[in-house]
């Protein structure tokens, strides 16, 4: 039988999978200046020489870039994909709010699944820090509740610990602010809705916390589908009036 001689992984290569795994991890987000190299090879425990090295693969890879004198950041075009002209001009069309909800419904639905399956107590607290957050921003201005609600949605994506669900909800956070935005500008013509919104994420973070994957799902799900019916209900009760209008025109015409 003829054995191998097992090599040892090359310290860069090393070097470079871990400062991946935090780029992948958030642990180092798009613009982020990476630590000096001293300071940086130090934590690592490594050389400088090789922190260099695997530095100089990450940035072939266009992973990070270098400012002259300023140090390396890592590079802020990493969710470009999800970011270009046809997602802004899908968020810029009013009909395809239901699309974005469904999607949602999908999204959000997996996330709250697994961050009842897999969170952390320290995961729970971001969430319930989220929550209140939702209820602090409630009468403020809709920018300040659309930031506030979406950081609630992403910490409940980051509970699930699937690196994919966490970049799509990052990625695609232009897209999600702009449909919650819309929601809001549309409900808050029945003031009455809102503080069954308010029961329903309670709910969802209830059973999250419960670690209740099933019942995390569907109450998002549950969540999404009253806010999905209120708009049609809305819609309807709004062509509905203008319809009236249009007779009273007609009549005072004649």
């Amino acid at each position: 039988m003829n054995y191998h001689k097992v090599r040892q992984p090359k310290l860069a290569d090393a070097i470079l999978q871990q400062l991946e795994t935090m780029i992948l991890e958030g642990s180092l987000l798009p613009g982020q200046k990476l630590p000096p190299e001293r300071e940086l090879a130090k934590q690592f425990e490594v050389s400088r020489p090789s922190l260099r090295e695997a530095i100089q693969k990450l940035e072939a890879k266009g992973l990070v870039y270098r400012r002259q004198g300023g140090g390396t950041y890592v590079h802020n075009q990493l969710q470009s994909a999800l970011a270009d002209p046809l997602f802004q001009l899908i968020s810029s069309k009013p009909e395809t709010q239901f699309d974005l909800l469904e999607f949602r419904h999908a999204l959000e639905g997996i996330s709250a699944y697994y961050a009842a399956l897999r969170g952390t107590e320290a995961d729970f607290k971001q969430i319930q820090q989220g929550f209140k957050l939702t209820q602090e921003k409630a009468q403020s201005q809709i920018v300040e509740q659309v930031e506030a609600l979406y950081e609630f949605y992403l910490a409940i994506a980051e509970a699930s610990h699937n690196l994919v669900i966490v970049h799509l909800v990052q990625g695609m956070a232009v897209l999600i602010k702009k449909n919650i935005a819309q929601n809001i500008e549309i409900l808050s013509a029945k003031p009455e809705i809102l503080p069954s919104l308010d029961k329903h994420r309670d709910s969802l973070m209830v059973a999250i916390l419960a670690r209740d994957p099933e019942a995390a799902r569907m109450a998002s799900h549950h969540h999404l589908s009253f806010i999905e019916e209120s708009l049609l209900q809305l819609g309807q009760e709004e062509n509905r009036l203008q319809r009236a209008m249009r007779r009273v025109q007609k009549e005072l015409k004649h």
